[in-house]
């Protein structure tokens, strides 16, 4: 069994609100690391790109600050604050 189904499994067979809300910490936690993870892959300077909505569609932008979580890009229309999780290097 793989580690989404372990976790599926875990979700179905929790029997209070006290294990889901074990489970739910657990997922929070993890997702936290896999974002200072992804935020150590950038640097100051990097060209980026983001969806930054299904209207305003992909931007492409220079990293000017890299915070714990997320990581500050300049594009042509602006400064966003972007999740690392959310961009990719681009050249």
């Amino acid at each position: 069994m793989n580690t989404v189904q372990t976790a599926i499994t875990a979700i179905r067979n929790a029997t209070s609100g006290d294990e889901l809300n074990q489970i739910f910490e657990a997922i929070k936690l993890q997702r936290r690391h896999l974002d200072k993870q992804a935020a150590k892959s950038f640097m100051v300077g990097d060209t980026v790109e983001f969806l930054a909505g299904p209207q305003r569609g992909m931007r492409k932008g220079t990293v000017t600050k890299v915070n714990i979580k997320k990581v500050k890009v300049k594009t042509n229309d602006g400064i966003w604050n972007v999740p690392a999780e959310m961009l990719s290097l681009t050249s």
